[in-house]
């Protein structure tokens, strides 16, 4: 869904073959000048600290940059892609819009959103299914709109059944690596809609809610059960006991254990 990168490159050519992916780019450093072909013609810009590219697909692309610098890309697969977006913006994004393409530009959504991201994956390891298809619904949309491509209004929240059904499927499924497509179906929705949907609803968006109920029953777990740490992070669906105790410092302000410690001292 969604292919994540992050590197110190030396100055010189950049170029790229032609791949069948949208492919943004955030320069960290800033002040190199770049010369280059995205897909929309030449350009010759001093990129800007934090600032972004887009890089076109099926498109062999020419990048020159003048000084070292640290970079993060964000790939997407057009093919995963494409409905997803054109259903949100009502037909009116297509990948092969010239004016993507045109250089250096700023975003501080695209901006907080790729930090959002980041942070996340420190936080939790590898990605989930949820939070990469969350990301890519969020930074498209913002795209679609640089364009001028608004977004189709959402008006209300989930049906009550719905909101229901996908909350029920994520208490059944905390362990698994379940994705926004499955909750989508489940509520009979694009899987861009249900996303704004049920955040319109819960109030917040699905992976947090999941996070939000991943913890609720680690917490459960750790005050009714004696199971190890390890176990109870893989019960809710993280990969250790060491991604378990980030997300309870960030939440909690305390380890797993001392969690479990403090809770059964109250009941003593």
């Amino acid at each position: 869904m969604l292919n994540l990168l992050e590197a110190a490159q030396p100055a010189g050519d950049m170029s790229d073959p032609a791949v069948p992916d949208l492919v943004l780019y955030q320069d960290l450093s800033g002040g190199s000048r770049v010369i280059g072909d995205l897909g929309a013609g030449r350009f010759d810009v001093i990129s800007q600290r934090g600032g972004f590219f887009v890089a076109a697909p099926n498109f062999a692309n020419t990048v020159l940059v003048e000084k070292r610098h640290q970079l993060r890309s964000l790939s997407f697969p057009v093919s995963r892609w494409q409905s997803i977006v054109e259903e949100a913006a009502g037909g009116t994004f297509f990948f092969g819009s010239h004016s993507l393409y045109r250089g250096s530009f700023a975003s501080p959504r695209i901006r907080s959103a790729i930090q959002h991201l980041w942070q996340l994956c420190d936080e939790e390891g590898v990605p989930s299914r949820l939070l990469a298809q969350a990301a890519g619904c969020e930074i498209l949309a913002e795209l679609c709109r640089l364009i001028g491509s608004p977004l189709v209004t959402v008006r209300g929240g989930l049906a009550a059944w719905a909101e229901r059904r996908c909350i029920e499927m994520m208490r059944a499924r905390l362990s698994e690596d379940i994705s926004l497509d499955e909750l989508a179906a489940e509520a009979r929705l694009s899987t861009f809609h249900f996303s704004r949907m049920f955040k319109r609803s819960v109030g917040v968006p699905p992976r947090v809610y999941l996070t939000r109920l991943r913890l609720e029953k680690a917490c459960e777990l750790l005050e009714r059960t004696d199971l190890p740490v390890t176990e109870i992070a893989q019960e809710v669906g993280y990969s250790s006991n060491q991604v378990l105790a980030r997300i309870f410092m960030k939440h909690r302000r305390m380890s797993p254990s001392n969690y479990r410690r403090a809770m059964r001292t109250q009941v003593s």
